[in-house]
């Protein structure tokens, strides 16, 4: 089984990596973005809790995002591996992952890095806002997030290297290339 997180910066590739990880090697894919609404949408305790964390604004206890994920995952019953897609953010939700597959026999095969310099980002997420829409990709809000995700990152790839399972991908280049790069970590795992 090849548990996989992903994990980049807003604007790296990681949605697009992860759909052809999926289609190449049929993976199941958890983006816990799309689980919060999913859970919230159906009505479930669980995202009834959630529910009333994000309304007032707050962040979302990794107690409780780890039980929604581990509902999913179970979900998936006998399968060949999960991309974890915004998902350990902080050092105690890695742990608390590590813990879960860990009582279920699994494990976090490789944590996979797509490394894009600020730049590029901020030109992608850009074009991305004009040509979908979305309201959160602007320059303002993308600066923010970055900040964000930069304070939190360096803890975690040093983590996961701690743990041997460190991967660093250069993810400015084709799609093709990148993808590439990818296959040759999975396929050696």
């Amino acid at each position: 089984m090849k548990n996989i997180v992903i994990f980049g910066a807003p604007g790296s590739g990681k949605g697009t990596q992860s759909d052809k990880m999926i289609e190449k090697y049929g993976l199941n894919h958890i983006s816990t973005g799309d689980v919060l609404r999913s859970e919230i949408k159906k009505g479930t305790e669980l995202g009834k809790t959630a529910a009333s964390y994000i309304d007032n604004g707050q962040l979302i206890p990794d107690d409780l995002m780890v039980s929604i994920l581990a509902g999913v995952y179970d979900s998936f019953g006998d399968h060949k591996g999960v991309i974890f897609d915004g998902f350990p953010r902080t050092i105690p939700q890695a742990e608390a992952l590590k813990k879960m597959l860990d009582e279920r026999g699994d494990k976090v095969a490789a944590m996979i890095e797509l490394d894009v310099p600020e730049d590029e980002l901020m030109k992608r997420l850009l074009l991305r806002g004009q040509q979908s829409g979305r309201a959160d990709d602007n320059e303002e809000t993308i600066k923010k997030r970055l900040v964000v995700y930069h304070s939190q990152t360096q803890p975690l790839i040093d983590w996961y290297k701690q743990e041997g399972l460190h991967y660093h991908i250069n993810g400015l280049g084709s799609l093709d290339r990148i993808f590439s790069d990818i296959c040759d970590v999975i396929d050696n795992l």
